[in-house]
């Protein structure tokens, strides 16, 4: 048994996780035109066609932009909280009733062989959600847009063989940056997103020695930068006793498939 993942895009400009069993596929959501998506899947070899469903993390525009689109296009039936549906049901156009299907937050899902536990978080969205996913003793944990990593968070993500973790800025590029205060307070708020620093010291508590794998994502375009992101984060695990490599994602280029298990 194992499973493989790659992270499609991962940004402010558009997200999109794959992850796949020998029985099943699935996409977390959908955060790119039709055509970037299918482009990422080529990279990956990987046919849209064939997937099992789309997960859905929010309804912001950087996680929906395509989800219609290639809903549509390969007849894929998508699952979301209920408030989620209610935000984003005007934004991603006419679905049928065979394509919507509820996935409440705290609760789990089993899709073929892979059970899909979601879990909430806080982020300036109607009820925005994300996922571990569990086959036998495989698990990998999703867990990005979210202000602060609560310790029921911290639990339920924590021990797995592999994380797609938030890293999104650096606190003094965010101060210096041309933003409004207004959307710095937003980003350094409960409900934003956690810099380079509070995923070091999350991580720090979460990682255990099955863990193998770690990709800082939702890097910001304007306030982080890869090399100090993942610079950050090792230098702090290591303070901690903890040596891991750690990977990057991209907005624009797919990872490679990474087999867990």
């Amino acid at each position: 048994m194992s499973l493989r993942f790659s992270v499609l895009a991962s940004g402010s400009t558009g997200n999109a996780f794959y992850i796949e069993s020998d029985r099943t596929k699935l996409l977390v959501d959908a955060g790119l035109s039709g055509k970037e998506l299918d482009r990422l899947f080529g990279e990956i070899d990987v046919d849209p066609g064939q997937l099992s469903g789309i997960l859905v993390t929010h309804e912001h525009s950087d996680h929906i932009k395509g989800l219609g689109i290639i809903a549509r296009k390969y007849q894929l039936p998508i699952y979301a909280n209920e408030k989620t549906w209610k935000r984003m049901e005007n934004s991603i156009g006419k679905l049928t009733i065979d394509q919507k299907f509820l996935f409440d937050s705290h609760s789990v899902k089993t899709f073929g062989d892979i059970d899909v536990e979601s879990f909430r978080v806080s982020h300036d969205a109607a009820e925005p959600m994300f996922y571990t996913f569990h086959q036998g003793k495989n698990k990998v944990a999703l867990v990005t847009d979210l202000g602060y990593v609560s310790e029921r968070i911290k639990k339920t993500i924590e021990d797995a063989d592999a994380y797609v973790f938030e890293a999104n800025h650096d606190v003094e590029m965010l101060r210096m940056c041309r933003y409004p205060w207004s959307v710095k307070q937003r980003i350094l708020g409960d409900s934003g997103h956690i810099s380079n620093e509070d995923s070091a010291l999350a991580l720090a508590d979460i990682i255990s020695n099955r863990t193998k794998r770690i990709y800082l994502a939702h890097l910001s375009e304007e306030n982080n930068m890869k090399d100090l992101a993942r610079m950050t984060v090792d230098q702090m695990l290591k303070e901690r006793g903890i040596d891991i490599e750690l990977h990057d994602t991209d907005p624009k280029q797919a990872t490679p498939l990474y087999k867990v298990g």
